[in-house]
């Protein structure tokens, strides 16, 4: 009866449970024997042994790193990597603690990749850098059965002094284009008054009529004092009779 009772109680303490997120790693005398699968497994005291895997997608969060982008100027950046155990039996034979080597060799792979980028690419082609990030580090770690599935740039800060030579050279993009688009505006405006004008001087009675409707436009307002621009097609038009008029005269005599 006891040696009943010993046997049941091998037993029971040799069942161990996988979940399904899960894979186990069997040895039998020191050396690997096989993958175990979610459920309940059997593995004997003493003679055997196993470690948990867990295939789940993890989240490593790689902490500020100083870095000198390819034009000399040093940032700090930081990242975070989400990868996941493909084969479950390279994670635990081929590396130790395979989460603390990816850490570290994501930070080493992320201060390569800004030295190899000037700032203004690694601002404004943030995914870009990310991805060639992620191959790096994903052909790394294919040997130890991890597969690295995104790295994202969570933040990059800049110098103080940076800061303002950036703010001044966006304060100076955008006053040259304030400036070509009044210029722009310009060249709009005289292009249409020249064919105003050409269209005013080219039909008759349309300059007296225009003329006639910018005095009706100044009588509505307040103003004591009215300067009134006389048009040289009408001093054009007073020369003209007063020379027909002395050329009568001269006819005349």
């Amino acid at each position: 009866m006891s040696i009943i009772g010993i046997i049941i109680f091998i037993l029971l303490i040799s069942i161990k449970q996988i979940n399904q997120y899960e894979k186990g790693v069997k040895f039998a005398l020191g050396k690997y024997v096989g993958t175990m699968e979610p459920g309940w497994r059997l593995v004997i005291p003493i003679f055997q042994s196993y470690r948990k895997v867990d295939l789940r997608v993890k989240a490593v969060d790689v902490p500020n790193q100083e870095a000198i982008t390819k034009d000399n100027i040093s940032v700090s950046v930081n990242a975070v990597i989400y990868y996941k155990v493909s084969h479950a039996e390279k994670a635990i034979l081929e590396v130790e603690r395979f989460y603390y080597a990816i850490s570290q060799l994501a930070q080493t792979t992320m201060r390569n990749a800004v030295g190899q980028v000037s700032l203004d690419q690694l601002l404004s082609e943030r995914e870009s850098v990310s991805e060639n990030i992620r191959s790096v580090i994903d052909k790394a770690t294919d040997p130890w059965g991890i597969k690295v599935d995104n790295v994202e740039l969570k933040d990059i800060t800049l110098p103080e002094e940076m800061k303002r030579v950036i703010g001044k050279q966006a304060e100076a993009e955008r006053e040259k284009r304030a400036i070509i688009i009044k210029a722009e505006g310009e060249v709009m405006a005289a292009n249409n008054m020249a064919k105003a004008a050409h269209t005013l001087s080219s039909s008759p009675g349309a300059l007296h009529l225009r003329t006639l409707q910018s005095i009706n436009d100044i009588s509505s307002d307040k103003s004591n004092t009215i300067i009134f621009a006389v048009p040289l097609e009408v001093l054009r038009a007073f020369e003209g009779n007063k020379a027909k008029a002395l050329l009568g005269k001269k006819t005349e005599n």
